[in-house]
């Protein structure tokens, strides 16, 4: 019931892509035709989301000195850029009412004309309400996809699914890197870069057509279970598991109050403490970057087959360790201690991603991704502008960021304490859409 379309119901077919790309890393499902269309699209879409928030950490010292903003009021910047990810809580419920095909592709559209905006900023809070309303459609666009995704796929690979995913679109991140060793020589410097955002325009007319509705949302719509308005699902989701919601927010407040800073301050603190040029922070994004972000395709294979807690919570534990040795130790040792951390920290990042839409229904999936990408916002904005105030302490950047990684130490002791294990299970088991009614809140967890 509510399962995804079987190996009977539509012929399997394995892509050029998987062939020559998925292969290396192991056989990957068989899925079916219309799996791996919904695959490549989802992944499509958040290419350019990473590429754009990867470009604002990599151009952060060129942004600043174009825009004339002071030192002192860098992270407060970036802080309230990323509260643009609040405003998707409004977005992404339509998802759960009108269909996740629609709202994806209009997320598609808004978050690219806001980033290409960007690169004709005269000031700084016209950059800064740019890429606050491209974020607000960017965290819809990624949750929707991800809901998408997993509603498509069968129970036994959706670890393998989340995982893939997070590395494909990370690759948006790798272009960014690329592109930002040429910020010296490329018209309109880093106005030229964020221009480049607008390509995914071009995108949309044929994935009007190519990306099909959930099945999941199809069927929900069909027995009559589908949301009529955007405050129903809000309100389903505060009501029916909230042991689940509160737990998933704490996590994703704690990591992202620590890890928001360490983040984006990276570019920086490689050229202003290692005295690094562009080129070569573009180089270890590249690839250094491409042997971290593994983890992702790690952690979802793992945790199909070991369960997604324990390697949750270790993963979890061991990114902000290394964080804080990438902002302590001097040389090139900052190289490996960067790759494990970025490992780490996709591999957790990809265990919480499938957890955020493993624990919920699907009359209110969307809206659950979204309230939790709102969480771990709020938690990142307050990293951010804690980093202001201790800079204004400390007097050091670096030291600041070294402080806040403790957050970050915290949120694996709630994953190994109280998250239930969700490998292997279909979603109606996991999720049914009357457990409320089913059971008492303390036993739902």
């Amino acid at each position: 019931m509510g399962a995804p379309v079987s190996a009977s119901d539509e012929e399997r077919h394995t892509p050029l892509l998987a062939l020559y790309g998925l292969w290396l890393f192991g056989k990957p499902p068989p899925f079916s035709r219309r799996q791996w269309r919904v695959f490549g699209i989802t992944a499509t879409a958040g290419f350019f989301d990473n590429y754009d928030r990867v470009l604002l950490s990599l151009a952060l010292k060129q942004v600043q000195q174009g825009l004339g903003v002071a030192e002192a009021r860098l992270g407060a910047m970036l802080s309230t850029i990323r509260l643009g990810y609040l405003l998707s809580l409004i977005i992404t419920p339509f998802a759960d009412v009108f269909g996740r095909r629609r709202l994806l592709l209009y997320t598609i559209v808004g978050y690219t004309i806001f980033t290409g905006a960007s690169a004709l900023a005269p000031r700084e809070a016209y950059f800064v309400a740019c890429q606050l309303i491209a974020r607000a459609f960017a965290g819809a666009e990624s949750t929707v996809a991800l809901v998408i995704l997993i509603e498509e796929v069968e129970a036994g690979v959706r670890g393998w699914a989340v995982g893939y995913l997070g590395a494909l679109t990370a690759v948006g991140g790798g272009l960014a890197a690329g592109v930002f060793a040429f910020v010296n020589v490329i018209p309109f410097g880093w106005r030229g870069l964020f221009a480049v955002a607008l390509v995914p325009l071009l995108l949309i007319i044929p994935l009007r057509r190519a990306l099909p509705e959930s099945h999941r949302f199809e069927r929900e719509k069909l027995l009559g279970l589908r949301p009529t308005n955007v405050m129903q699902p809000l309100a389903a989701l505060f009501r029916s598991y909230p042991s689940r919601l509160s737990m998933l927010i704490a996590v994703c407040f704690l990591s992202n109050m620590g890890a928001s800073s360490a983040s984006a301050f990276l570019p920086k603190y490689l050229q202003e403490a290692h005295h690094w040029g562009p080129g070569q922070v573009s180089s270890m994004f590249i690839f250094a970057g491409a042997l971290g972000i593994l983890g992702n395709i790690v952690a979802g294979r793992m945790s199909d087959r070991l369960g997604r807690r324990t390697l949750g919570g270790a993963f979890m534990f061991l990114a902000p360790v290394f964080a804080m040795a990438v902002y302590t130790i001097a040389g090139n040792w900052v190289i490996p201690c960067w790759i494990l951390e970025l490992f780490f920290d996709t591999a957790s990042n990809t265990i919480l991603a499938a957890y955020s839409a493993e624990l919920f229904p699907t009359s209110y999936r969307s809206t659950a991704g979204s309230a939790l990408s709102v969480a771990g916002t709020t938690g990142g904005a307050l990293g951010l502008f804690l980093e202001s105030i201790l800079y204004g302490v400390t007097g050091s950047h670096w030291i600041a960021i070294r402080y806040l990684t403790v957050f970050w130490i915290v949120s694996p002791i709630i994953v190994f304490a109280f998250f239930p294990e969700t490998a292997g299970r279909e979603l109606e088991e996991i999720s049914p859409e009357d457990a409320a009614s089913a059971a008492p809140p303390a036993m739902i967890r």
